[in-house]
């Protein structure tokens, strides 16, 4: 039976929940309370009135005509990088230099020190808890004079172009809740990540790109790897468009970015335009936003046929740059070939790049597992810094290093001079920042001689993106998107600052 666009239209209607209808008659309802204050006078202007009504939705959003509302004020970071170690790296083995736990090997933490804070199932059954001191060496390093395990030399010389948080503290001590925390502001998942909200904010700077692309390394080392999935770069309840578009390591780049064998583009393009006019004539009779963020990324995809090609051939790439991020960027999907692709993503206009590098969750054998996953990151992560800084790209660049939480002092399991494990701990990690207005040789925030409470200028997850934010141009109490009738933020609803000491 056929029915017309009406009849069509009226069926969806009758279909559609509550809570979208009244989200998308919003504005509807107030035309039709104007309506009746006005009379039968406002019929003549009605053409005049919805000129009006439009221009002032428009403003509501600051929409600039790319999808993106655009910043409040001048950004000095205009790209982010986000090395997210997942796993939890070890701060005290790192960067939190705690001489004094020499003395402790082997004795139980105070009760004074822990002060009731909650375990892990993993160890919270432990009849002890025995401080384990870094088996590794620290030496201080640059005019900022910062500690740095001796299992980072090249980080160790450019501590002068860093900012290092080491007060960073968490509310989550489980991995899947504590990165979701880390990536959006909320434990629970199902809203937009910091990338969906840069992409949504400042849009593309390369429109055969995606604005928002995210990376997944794989380690030299597969101990303990943590599941990690694609809700992570989600946009939530931001436009789809927005949402963070996985680049593979093996096989094609993108999933079906080629055409299928026998299809030539004349034909590819034919069909895209035909699925084009089908969703359009949908949206004429939905009008949900989804069905145009569809569109887009069709539109996308085809363009990226030929950009991505291009991106991903390293092959122009010369050997004094492979040289800076070592060898191993060479090889598809290790982290120095991740990080050597975000600086050629970056370069052509990808406004944020998300590296994800896995098994830093040092439960056992730190004496194993850590150099390892320090060679994987260490020479790589100074070779994008002077790579970018070469290239007049680092004042424009903003590079984050950092886990979803720290670890404990106390080691879980067996201890030895040589040997131990360390558990999941929210109260204090250290993260860095370099490039993208971030103020390089600053040492922020103090813990105690445990690695295991803050006590100088503790630094939160919602401080720690509204400094962001504000790099990007952002006031983070007005970056919001209104949604299930609040105004939602990255920052939450929890008072958040901005920490200008991180701030040239």
């Amino acid at each position: 039976m056929n029915h017309s666009a009406n009849d069509r239209q009226s069926q969806y209607i009758q279909q559609e929940t509550r809570r979208y209808f009244l989200g998308r008659g919003g504005n509807a309802l107030g035309w039709a309370a104007l309506q009746s204050l006005l009379g039968t006078a406002a019929v003549g202007g009605t053409a005049a009135l919805a000129q009006a009504a439009q221009a002032s939705s428009a403003a509501a959003g600051s929409l600039d005509g790319t999808g993106a509302i655009g910043p409040h004020f001048a950004p000095r970071a205009k790209q982010v990088i986000y090395l997210h170690m997942v796993g939890g790296p070890p701060q005290m083995d790192l960067y939190d230099y705690k001489p004094a736990m020499n003395e402790w090997y082997d004795k139980d933490l105070p009760e004074s020190i822990r002060d009731g804070q909650r375990l892990t199932t993993m160890t919270s059954g432990q009849a002890r808890f025995p401080i384990a001191p870094s088996m590794f060496k620290f030496q201080q390093h640059g005019q900022c004079g910062m500690w740095v395990s001796e299992l980072l030399p090249y980080m160790s010389k450019m501590v002068d172009d860093v900012c290092f948080m080491r007060s960073v503290h968490t509310d989550a001590i489980n991995h899947e809740p504590a990165i979701t925390f880390m990536q959006t502001g909320n434990q629970v998942t199902g809203r937009p990540c910091l990338g969906a909200w840069a992409s949504y904010g400042l849009g593309s700077l390369n429109q055969d790109l995606p604005s928002f692309v995210v990376m997944v390394a794989n380690p030299t080392n597969t101990e303990q790897v943590q599941a990690i999935s694609a809700r992570l770069w989600s946009s939530g309840f931001l436009p789809g468009e927005h949402a963070g578009v996985s680049f593979r390591s093996q096989g094609d780049p993108i999933l079906y970015i080629n055409n299928p064998p026998g299809v030539p583009p004349e034909i590819r393009r034919h069909t895209l335009d035909g699925i084009k006019q089908l969703n359009e004539l949908q949206y004429e009779h939905l009008l949900d936003p989804e069905i145009r963020t569809r569109i887009q990324q069709y539109e996308l995809a085809y363009r990226m046929q030929s950009s991505v090609p291009e991106l991903t051939d390293l092959a122009s790439e010369p050997d004094h740059v492979f040289e800076m991020y070592g060898e191993a960027a060479r090889r598809p999907g290790t982290f120095a070939n991740t990080a050597l692709m975000a600086r050629r993503l970056v370069e052509r206009g990808v406004r944020f790049v998300q590296i994800y590098h896995n098994n830093w969750d040092t439960h056992g054998n730190v004496a194993g597992r850590l150099p390892d996953q320090c060679r994987d990151v260490d020479q790589a992560c100074w070779g994008l810094i002077q790579d970018l800084k070469a290239r007049g790209m680092l004042d424009e660049t903003l590079v984050i290093w950092g886990g979803e939480f720290g670890r404990t002092i106390y080691s879980q399991g067996g201890l030895s001079k040589s040997n131990y494990g360390r558990d999941h701990h929210p109260r204090c990690t250290t993260m860095w920042m370099a490039g993208g207005g971030a103020k390089g040789g600053t040492i922020y925030g103090e813990t105690d001689d445990f690695s295991y409470n803050v006590v100088k200028d503790p630094l939160s997850v919602h401080d720690f993106h509204a400094t962001i934010l504000n790099l990007l141009g952002f006031e983070h109490e007005r970056f919001t998107i209104k949604h299930q009738g609040l105004d939602q933020r990255l920052t939450g609803v929890e008072p958040a600052k901005v920490v200008r000491e991180l701030l040239q």
